[in-house]
């Protein structure tokens, strides 16, 4: 009980502007990148509004060493065959809903699934280990508090259930495809639902804080080819590294 007060707390004030932050990330224009100048160690320096990508306390993504056992509730998704766009942004690639129908209930709070895009490596490790591929599934509540689902996988056959957004990169920043069938996002879930649960930050400018970060324990599978396919459309890595912990608690 005492863990989801500090929860609460801490996505208070600050959710609400990731939120309005994260749905621009499509913007073409972002002076921002992964290498180079414009690389995460350069982030804070590019922009007045990123200043806390450097001094924030509780930023992501993060190594998951030391947990604490806080019985967190059941993570329950009511997702549904939906309407979307994939997206290139020249960050990742991203699959955007045009239906408000699909959600995510944690806590007594619901929340409903905005987007969800991919980074290769993974950002986020457990005990030092990196993943080729990680996905985040990014909700926001009615108040506009977030929470970011994240699902690692690890190199195995192809993934036939990947195949729909693979299959349709966009190729160049700023294009878009519109697929004609319903896309169930409920597919890329995995089955076993045990999670890590911290407080965090978009893993992109501007890395406002008071992000619910969840990540499960279940791994997916994904190719190779897969991998070395998302590498090439984003001309490589699309990761920032991992931060420091701080005064955080990572709860399982």
């Amino acid at each position: 009980m005492k863990m989801t007060k500090i929860f609460a707390i801490t996505l208070g004030a600050l959710a609400l502007t990731a939120c309005s932050q994260t749905m621009k990330q499509p913007e073409k224009h972002s002076h921002w990148g992964y290498t180079g100048h414009e690389s995460p160690e350069h982030w804070a320096q590019l922009s007045p509004k990123f200043a806390i990508c450097g001094e924030g306390k509780s930023q992501s993504p993060v190594n998951i060493v030391n947990t604490i056992d806080g019985k967190l509730p059941p993570i329950k998704i009511d997702y549904r065959p939906s309407n979307v766009e994939i997206v290139n942004n020249g960050h990742t690639i991203q699959v955007d809903f045009k239906d408000a129908n699909n959600m995510m209930h944690l806590s007594g709070n619901t929340y409903t699934l905005k987007q969800f895009h991919f980074h290769v490596p993974s950002e986020n490790h457990i005990r030092g280990k990196s993943f080729p591929l990680e996905a985040h599934f990014v909700h926001a509540d009615k108040d506009g508090n977030l929470a970011v689902l994240g699902v690692l996988y690890v190199l195995s056959n192809e993934n036939q259930r990947l195949s729909p957004i693979w299959s349709n990169f966009p190729q160049k920043a700023g294009e878009k495809y519109t697929p004609d069938t319903a896309f169930d996002p409920s597919t890329l879930i995995p089955e076993k639902r045990d999670y890590y649960r911290f407080s965090g930050s978009l893993t992109t400018p501007p890395c406002s804080e008071g992000v619910n970060w969840l990540v499960l324990k279940q791994y997916d599978k994904v190719s190779q080819s897969q991998v070395d396919a998302f590498s090439a459309v984003m001309k490589g890595n699309n990761n920032r590294p991992v931060q420091p912990i701080n005064a955080r608690v990572i709860v399982e």
